[in-house]
C-alpha cells in the first residue's frame, strides 16, 4: 500500500496530487459513457459498444482511485 500512498500524493502531471487527476479522469470518462447513450442516435449500432468500454475504463479509474483514497489509512 506504501507503493499507492506514495503515488497518490506525489504530484507528477501539475499542481495537483495524482488522486484528483486519476479523480478527474474517472469523472470524465463517466460523463463520457452517459454522452453516448444520450447521443446515440448519432451512433446508432456503435454507441452501446462504446459506451460499455468507457464503462469499463471508468470503473478501472474508480478502483484505482479508491485503492489510493485507502492508501493513506492503511
Amino acid at each position: 500500500m506504501r507503493l499507492f500512498s506514495d503515488l497518490a500524493y506525489g504530484t507528477y502531471v501539475g499542481p495537483l496530487p495524482m488522486i484528483a487527476v486519476v479523480g478527474f479522469i474517472t469523472y470524465g470518462l463517466l460523463l463520457a459513457a452517459a454522452a453516448t447513450m444520450i447521443f446515440r442516435r448519432r451512433l446508432k449500432r456503435l454507441a452501446f459498444k462504446v459506451h460499455r468500454w468507457i464503462a469499463y475504463l471508468a470503473l478501472l479509474a474508480a478502483t484505482l482511485h479508491l485503492l489510493m483514497g485507502l492508501s493513506a489509512y492503511v
